[in-house]
């Protein structure tokens, strides 16, 4: 695996975040920029970013820390990129959602270009190509203190709305039109995004949201990883579920082979999870072989988007041979949530073939375009 994985951020990097949290919680500090009222979406520090190969050409990046806030709306500090175009920049903003990485500090993608994705790349250099400003989340608890609400998709929303804000806060030029690109993660958070947007993103216009193979409907789909190569997915959920949830300890259900590898989930990141986890039979996953029933209902609470009508109009994206999130969690049972509603339009594209990361590269282009549509 990858030593990249585990490169951590700067120290001087850190202490400054450090500093910024404790700022906002009312300490003050010369030379921070925030207080106790700080708005969501205030920037409170900004470096210059070194982008990938990908991506360089096309943008000038900065690294920020900025203010979002909780489940619970308390302020907490996020960090993220802003990735600014070059050439035809046309004064919208997209914010990218992107996929898992792990839990821990050194996987956040602004941070660590080794969980800067390979889809990610792709995916953003497309919306740059169309002019737009990207802002790119890294959600709270990754690179900042706190855990990280892993699939908690209330908080990847505020945190990609935040962006956004962040972004305009940084370039008066953006217009207040915006929308969101997601995968997997990301895709969750981008359609609770959808939901909360006019409640909760002030000024902005939410226009759009492409969601690609995004998690949801927990309650059929989490009972159906033990024994799977995707057991990992389902730990760092569960601890997930812990960031919000303190009546919830992990330690009840996880048997006790899992907990002995619980270390890999603050010295890895995404791969080295799965990798740690996935040979475990049910049993020496979950005490019992299987998750409970209120535990369910827990990860189904904090996780399931369609819970509340959409408020922008929706494109899903879901690849057949999807290995992660299967094709069947999607087209059968959120593409009709979704549409029940009857508020906004959700239009549907099977990607045939594709895994999870293809059906991103198959449609990297398709989406661009349907965005453009939106943002017109």
């Amino acid at each position: 695996m990858n030593s990249a994985l585990r490169r951590r951020p700067s120290a001087k990097w850190v202490a400054a975040v450090q500093i910024a949290l404790l700022s906002i919680a009312g300490i003050t500090f010369i030379g921070s920029p925030a207080s106790a009222a700080a708005a969501p979406g205030t920037v409170l520090l900004t470096t210059t970013a070194t982008l990938p190969a990908e991506l360089a050409p096309l943008a000038n990046g900065k690294r920020i820390a900025y203010v979002t806030t909780t489940v619970t709306g308390a302020a907490t500090t996020a960090t993220g990129l802003v990735l600014t175009p070059k050439k035809n920049k046309k004064n919208k903003t997209v914010v990218w959602g992107h996929g898992t990485t792990g839990l821990a500090d050194q996987c956040a993608p602004s941070a660590s270009q080794a969980v800067f994705w390979p889809e990610a790349r792709q995916a953003i250099a497309a919306l740059l190509n169309k002019g737009w400003t990207v802002a790119a989340p890294d959600y709270p608890g990754l690179g900042t203190p706190g855990n990280h609400p892993y699939l908690v998709g209330a908080s990847e929303a505020r945190s990609m709305i935040d962006s956004a804000k962040a972004a305009r806060n940084l370039d008066s030029a953006l217009t207040t039109l915006y929308a969101i690109d997601g995968h997997s993660q990301g895709g969750q958070g981008g359609l609770f995004a959808g939901e909360i947007a006019p409640s909760y993103d002030g000024a902005l216009v939410l226009r759009g949201v492409a969601s690609i193979a995004p998690v949801s409907n927990a309650d059929l789909f989490a009972p159906l990883i033990p024994g799977t190569p995707g057991q990992g997915y389902l730990v760092m959920a569960l601890y997930g579920l812990q960031a919000v949830d303190a009546t919830f300890n992990p330690a009840t259900v996880l048997a006790p082979p899992a907990q002995q590898r619980t270390p890999i989930l603050t010295t890895g990141c995404l791969y080295e999870i799965l990798e740690k986890y996935m040979f475990l039979t049910p049993d020496e996953l979950l005490v019992g072989g299987a998750l409970p029933g209120p535990v369910i209902a827990k990860l189904a609470h904090w996780v399931n988007p369609a819970q509340s009508a959409p408020t922008a109009p929706i494109l899903l994206v879901q690849g057949t041979n999807d290995e992660a999130v299967p094709y069947s969690i999607t087209a059968e049972a959120l593409l009709p949530q979704l549409q029940s509603y009857g508020t906004q339009p959700v239009e549907f594209v099977q990607v045939s073939g594709a895994t999870h990361d293809g059906a991103v590269f198959a449609t990297t282009g398709l989406v661009a375009d349907w965005l453009a549509t939106k943002l017109a």
